[in-house]
């Protein structure tokens, strides 16, 4: 609460400001909520803004009115949760030339709350997407994102994203190709679109994941074993899962395609095949030494304790 009370009180004191960066990852711990409190002092200067929301709704709330020259829009959300809001959703936000919203927490409200959110932004020139749906129904595809989003912004020049669609398997829909995808994304031609689809047959789902590449954003989540590789330079928090055990080529080929990694999280509970213990000595010996030059943070709570050996001890 005292975060949201000191954003507030930023512009009752400074009457001239054009910039503000007020995302926790900018030294601030604590994501905004407007909600129940009054509105803000309207600010006609701002032009550029990043911040880290509690929901869905503190985002409409900052877009309704706060800010009327405001052009660059970067929202981290925590949630974006289904909502029987009154907050309006309509209304054209014709100054926004820029926008990013990340959420790492799965949401049911693409539909509903996210696709007429963009709707409105009709002068939109770069935009970037983060974040995993789950729907029983369909996948979130490149044909719906041009229909659904693209088609709404007459002027968009860059697009970077990656979406993550959950499904249950007996609801398996029919996929494009990634031919069909690139004839979407034809417009785009700094962009690479790649799509792949995983089955979870533990939990009885499927994934669906389409993301532009170059990839310019810091996230990348739920790497699983069929990852192809390339080069991510942009990227800086990962998180490996899969339901089928990570061995050694698996994590030098992380290694090399996050050469600026700064964060990792290691989910999985299967035990590796070829583990520290069951190679010849020999073979330790002839295995190629994986680097993270720039890795500060590693996560091995969800992680078997031959992740925890290979690398403590590998």
């Amino acid at each position: 609460m005292r975060y949201t009370l000191l954003f507030r009180q930023i512009f009752s004191l400074l009457n001239n400001l054009k910039y503000l960066n007020f995302d926790s990852s900018a030294g601030c711990s604590s994501n905004l909520s407007f909600y129940s409190l009054h509105p803000i002092d309207v600010s006609s200067t701002l032009l550029e803004l990043h911040v880290a929301l509690d929901n869905f709704n503190d985002c409409i709330y900052l877009l309704d009115g706060c800010f009327h020259q405001l052009q660059t829009l970067c929202v981290r959300m925590f949630m974006i949760p289904l909502s029987d809001t009154t907050i309006s959703n309509k209304e054209k936000i014709p100054n926004l030339r820029c926008f990013s919203l990340h959420c790492n927490t799965k949401t049911k409200a693409y539909g509903e709350l996210i696709v007429p959110l963009l709707q409105r932004m009709s002068n939109l020139e770069k935009l970037d997407l983060y974040f995993t749906v789950v729907n029983k129904r369909m996948f979130v595809d490149g044909n719906k994102l041009k229909k659904n989003i693209i088609n709404y912004m007459s002027r968009l020049k860059t697009i970077s994203f990656n979406i993550r669609s959950i499904i249950d398997l007996y609801n398996q829909t029919n996929l494009r190709s990634n031919e069909d995808i690139r004839h979407i994304f034809k417009d785009f031609q700094d962009n690479q679109i790649i799509c792949c689809v995983d089955y979870f047959l533990e939990t009885d789902r499927a994934e669906y994941l389409i993301y532009s590449y170059p990839y310019r954003l810091k996230d990348y989540d739920q790497i699983l074993n069929n990852f192809t590789g390339g080069i991510f330079e942009c990227v800086r928090n990962i998180t490996l899962f899969d339901e089928h055990s990570f061995e050694h080529e698996f994590f030098l080929r992380v290694s090399q395609s996050f050469p600026f990694m700064k964060s990792l999280n290691v989910m999985n509970d299967k035990s590796q095949k070829n583990n520290l213990h069951s190679r010849p000595k020999k073979n330790n010996q002839d295995l190629p030494i994986i680097k993270y030059l720039h890795l500060v943070k590693l996560d091995l709570t969800d992680a078997h304790d031959d992740y925890i050996k290979q690398f403590l001890v590998d």
